[in-house]
C-alpha cells in the first residue's frame, strides 16, 4: 500500500513535532531519548517513502 505523498509527508511532520516534544517531556533522559529517536527514525522513513514515491511518479 503506498501513501499518498501529502499524507506521508504530514505524518513525518507530526512525527517531527512529537520528537522535539519528547525532549522537553517530564521523563528520565534515557526514555526521552528512547522517545526521541523512535519518532525521528519513524519521520526519516515517510520522509524517505514519500520522496521515492514522487520520483516513481
Amino acid at each position: 500500500m503506498t501513501i499518498p505523498t501529502r499524507i506521508a509527508t504530514a505524518r513525518a511532520s507530526a512525527h517531527r513535532a512529537m520528537a522535539r516534544a519528547a525532549l522537553f517531556s517530564d521523563s528520565s533522559a534515557a526514555v526521552r531519548l528512547k522517545r526521541y529517536n523512535h519518532h525521528m527514525t519513524k519521520a526519516r522513513t515517510l520522509e524517505a517513502a514519500a520522496g521515492a514515491q514522487e520520483v516513481a511518479q
